[in-house]
């Protein structure tokens, strides 16, 4: 037996029970727990389903999917969703699960999952997940597992035996052939209307459009072979039995108790009750076997079945009889022989193989060939012709398949005529061809090839589901047509608890909320008969659906995050009452109600004054500080920063109110300090609305307000996000961050990092007023004198220092910091940079009209500066601390980047002890002569739009010079 490649510590837990127990939700949740992940799951098609939903959850950067026909492994992929067969067991997982081990007594996969049994281990945790009936033998084979009983969580009972037309809706019958799947499904379309028709020969694609006429009720019936047993999770409330008996590759034989357990059990989902019974000329079911069913009670499986993994590629003899090898230990049993063994055994005869296959490589690349299965089953010979074929080009062509001949291979494929049998046969040789292009870097550009071959499935899946609907699927069902001949008023028309609206049983259509939502396809003055059939009760139901609504408390209503109001239900998924319209104010949306014409209209009005008011009060609970910066009772300067700040969802670029921050004093502030506000560095905010709830509503009023299409805000507790999509910069400061090149960062962690460049630039500064023993220099630089910042500047030789200006088209990611050239003056080189030096040190200066020092962070939150202790650079200058990465969760390329944007350039000096470059942070001169640019622009802009206005006029008719008063005691004339 192979070597166990992962660890064998860890806990081994086994979650044993019937169908619909929840043991593979529950494992997807245990995996998604861990630093990481790896679950098989015996079908493509539930692969498919867990590894979306793990994407929903993750991310589809975390997410990996492996089958063998398909492969999505992002890297840094930490959670793995694959079909058993597929696991890539080459490196370590703290989770590892596998379902459905029972079986591993299946006579053809079973030895794949008893391998998986033995030697698949998670470092942490291994959980096994299955019936029942595997306890004893699991408990045998792996003596140190732990084990858990599921119950299931609905009832399954017996119906008795029904007659085709008398089968209730949401049944699924279940046949055990091709041609027997067919006839049904012909007779429930002559008495029903339609059928879903699901087999195992059909892709995923087909299969999933298929179950979506059923899901999407379309066809209330669907008829499928044993394949609808394992992992489809469907809205089955019967299941029907058209034979109990199946042809298992050997011979015809007797369902197992077991597989009909299996196989019932998908009736009834979560804690919904489901029936089982027999159809057409199925017998009755014995009364022990019903017991069983309905109990659980089942005969333990007392053999797994195996096949050696330890195989010896020396040569094809001596493969085959490793893998003929008895089992090592009871409890285990040889299975029979899988289909790459088959066609091992027919390849070895093939004379083209055996002159081939004399080394080593050649032996395990044969091995690996035989391995692609053949998806049509019943072309054997054809497919070992195929698997030479191939085996015979990637040993003369070093691996490689040529691609001419492929491209000829898949043209042969790539039709769409023909009947339902040869769309079935091209769609399993292309599923053959799309496992090939997924093997091993067989193919020059092989992800082309994947598309292609994905391309051509798609396209005959698709062409496969429209044959099986033309087939099966009528949705006029005579009884239906009868009452259209007739009067459309003599039509019973009823709507069900589930809001299905019926016209003689069959459903026309469903009601959502206070909307009428028609299914099906039939012709417009069908869809008019029926519609007229169904105002008789529409009318009154939604009345009556309105005026419930308007009694409900404001628990039972949410905002979902596309803009939705919804009604919350515990036993119905939520419905979608109204969505949320452009108002005359950002704070204020409208409500725009989704109802039918049918709702009268004193009623709709009604339920638009209950939601809005709902609306009102949900806003003001979450973003409770914009309101109340929007209806302080402030004056000056302070009335119209909070007005501002509310009117930008309490976030502003401080350049942006430059003139108003510099004419408030302390005590102006005072009262917005006191609604939250932190007047910071580069950004003024209400800091309390940087959490997630306000964060999500924000970005979606901002949304509404600009007739954009709602983002998912960042993920809460992020400090900053890389920028995987573009998004406007005032979605960006709605969400309560600044972007900064390909990140962004949270507002209050840029207010920090700015904080402590400040006090940065400070210290250098200081650190140039200092002599070496601390105490102040004079200005003077006389000899004998300490020098001053100037001659301290030039003390650096110029050699070891460049100073280059960031571009401000560019990030600083692009800038070249490249060490310069000797120059020859450098005495007028360094009064040069002591130039820059004073000039920078004026442009930083403290406004004196500015305000005395912004809100800061206090000591022992903000960053503090670290680095060098000789002072390299010019005044001003810093070395940025790696505490600041940590605080905004981004790299030195990332920093530099928000540094930048905040105003800093770069500088490289180097230490003339240790040779070494190092970077530098100066203010950059030319962010600020932009930054007072935009401030006068800004001003100036202002004036303009006050010199138009009303008051400005108001003001200079003040002005004018009055006339003196007439002088006098009587009227003048």
């Amino acid at each position: 037996m192979t070597e166990i490649k992962t660890s064998a510590k860890g806990r081994i837990l086994c979650v044993l029970g019937p169908t619909n127990t929840g043991k593979t939700h529950l494992a997807v949740e245990r995996m998604l727990s861990h630093r990481s992940g790896i679950i098989g799951l015996p079908l493509r098609l539930l692969a498919r389903e867990i590894y979306d939903r793990a994407v929903q959850i993750k991310g589809d950067r975390a997410v990996a999917l492996v089958t063998g026909e398909e492969k999505i492994i992002p890297r840094g992929a930490q959670w793995f969703v694959c079909t058993v067969e597929a696991m890539p067991l080459d490196r370590a997982y703290d989770f590892l699960a596998i379902d459905e081990v029972q079986l591993a007594a299946d006579a053809e996969r079973g030895h794949v999952f008893t391998d998986r049994l033995l030697q698949a281990r998670g470092t942490e945790e291994t959980m096994f997940l299955g019936a029942d009936t595997m306890r004893g033998l699991i408990r045998r084979l792996v003596p140190n597992a732990e084990f858990i009983a599921r119950p299931r969580l609905s009832q399954l009972s017996y119906a008795g035996a029904k007659k085709l037309s008398r089968l209730p809706k949401r049944s699924a019958i279940v046949a055990f052939s091709a041609s027997d799947v067919y006839a049904i499904a012909e007779q429930v379309r002559r008495q029903r209307g339609g059928a879903a028709v699901v087999l195992g020969a059909l892709s995923p694609r087909a299969r999933n459009a298929q179950v979506a006429l059923f899901q999407n009720r379309d066809v209330d019936v669907m008829v499928a072979t044993d394949a609808i047993g394992m992992g489809l999770n469907l809205d089955i409330e019967h299941m029907a039995f058209a034979e109990m008996t199946k042809f298992d590759g050997v011979g015809m034989r007797p369902l197992m108790p077991a597989e009909v357990a299996q196989i019932a059990g998908r009736a009834g989902r979560h804690m919904r009750n489901g029936t089982f019974g027999t159809t057409a000329d199925c017998p009755a079911m014995d009364p022990d076997l019903i017991e069983r069913i309905e109990n659980h009670r089942f005969e333990p499986v007392n053999a797994a079945r195996w096949r050696n993994t330890d195989l010896d590629f020396r040569s094809v003899e001596a493969l085959v009889r490793t893998l003929e090898l008895p089992p090592p230990r009871e409890g285990l049993t040889r299975g029979r022989d899988a289909d790459d063994l088959l066609s091992l055994q027919a390849l070895r005869e093939d004379a083209a193989v055996q002159e081939r296959a004399t080394s080593k490589d050649r032996v395990e690349l044969l091995w690996q060939v035989c391995a692609i299965p053949d998806f049509a089953k019943d072309l054997h010979d054809s497919h070992a012709r195929l698997l030479s074929q191939l085996y015979v080009h990637l040993c003369d062509r070093n691996g490689k398949l040529p691609s001419d001949w492929v491209a000829g291979q898949l043209r042969n494929i790539d039709r769409t005529d023909g009947d339902i049998d040869t769309l079935s046969q091209r769609l399993a040789h292309i599923r053959t061809w799309t496992t090939v292009t997924h093997r091993g870097g067989w193919m020059d550009d092989a992800a082309s090839w994947q598309g292609k071959t994905r391309s051509i499935e798609d396209r005959l899946s698709d062409a496969l589901h429209e044959k099986l609907t033309e087939r099966f699927v009528d949705r006029r069902t005579s009884v239906l047509s009868r009452g259209l001949e007739e009067d459309a008023a003599a039509l019973d028309v009823k709507l069900g608890e589930d809001d299905a609206l019926t016209v003689e049983g069959e459903i026309i259509g469903h009601l959502h909320g206070l909307r009428f939502r028609p299914v099906g396809h039939d012709t417009v003055e069908q869809r008019r008969i029926l519609r007229s059939a169904a105002l008789r009760v529409l009318g009154p139901a939604l009345a009556e659906r309105a005026a419930a609504l308007v009694e409900l408390p404001d628990e039972a209503f949410a905002l979902s995050p596309e803009g939705g109001i919804q009604r919350i239900t515990p036993e119905k998924d939520a419905v979608m009452l109204a969505v949320l319209a452009k108002g005359s104010e950002m704070l204020e949306p409208k409500v725009s109600l989704l109802a039918d014409d049918q709702l009268p209209g004193e009623t709709r009005k009604a339920v638009e004054e209950k939601l809005t008011g709902w609306l009102k009060r949900h806003l003001r609970q979450h973003l409770g500080d914009l309101y109340r910066l929007r209806d302080a009772e402030l004056k000056g300067a302070a009335r119209g920063l909070a007005f501002q700040l509310a009117e930008n969802l309490g976030a502003l670029k401080r350049d942006d109110v430059s003139d108003l921050v510099r004419n408030m004093g302390q005590a102006e502030r005072h009262p917005l300090r006191k609604m939250g506000v932190s007047f910071g560095e580069t950004h003024i905010l209400a800091t309390k609305l940087l959490k997630p709830k306000p964060t999500q509503l924000k970005t979606l009023l901002w949304a509404i307000f600009n007739s954009k299409e709602p983002e998912a805000p960042p993920t809460p507790g992020l400090t900053s996000v890389p920028l995987l999509e573009w998004r406007d910069d005032a979605w960006w400061l709605a969400a309560g961050f600044l972007r900064a090149g390909r990140q962004a960062y949270r507002l209050d962690i840029v207010q920090r990092i700015a904080e402590g460049g400040r006090q940065a630039e400070m210290a250098s500064r200081q650190y140039f007023r200092k002599d070496p023993a601390g105490h102040d220099r004079p200005k003077g630089g006389r000899a004998g004198e300490p020098k001053p910042e100037a001659a301290v500047v030039a003390e650096t030789p110029a050699e070891d220092m460049h100073v280059e200006e960031t571009p401000a088209s560019q990030a600083p990611a692009e800038e070249v910091l490249v060490e310069a050239a000797a120059v020859p003056d450098p005495a007028a080189e360094g009064a040069s940079l002591a130039a820059l030096a004073e000039s920078v040190k004026a442009e930083t200066a403290p406004d004196a009209a500015r305000d005395v020092a912004p809100d800061v962070v206090p000591a022992e939150a903000a960053p503090k500066l670290s680095g060098p202790k000789k002072r390299l650079g010019p005044p001003g200058s810093f070395v940025a601390d790696t505490a600041w990465m940590n605080l905004a969760g981004c790299g030195p390329d990332e920093l530099q980047r928000l540094l930048w944007a905040l105003g800093y350039k770069t500088i490289t000096a180097r230490d003339p002890e240790t040779k070494e470059d190092v970077t530098l942070y100066l203010r950059s001169h030319k962010a600020i002569v932009a930054k007072r640019e935009r401030e006068q622009e800004k001003r100036k802009a202002d004036e303009a739009k006050m010199a138009d206005s009303p008051f400005a006029a108001l003001m200079a008719l003040k002005q004018q010079p009055q006339k003196p008063p007439h002088k006098g005691g009587g009227k003048r004339r």
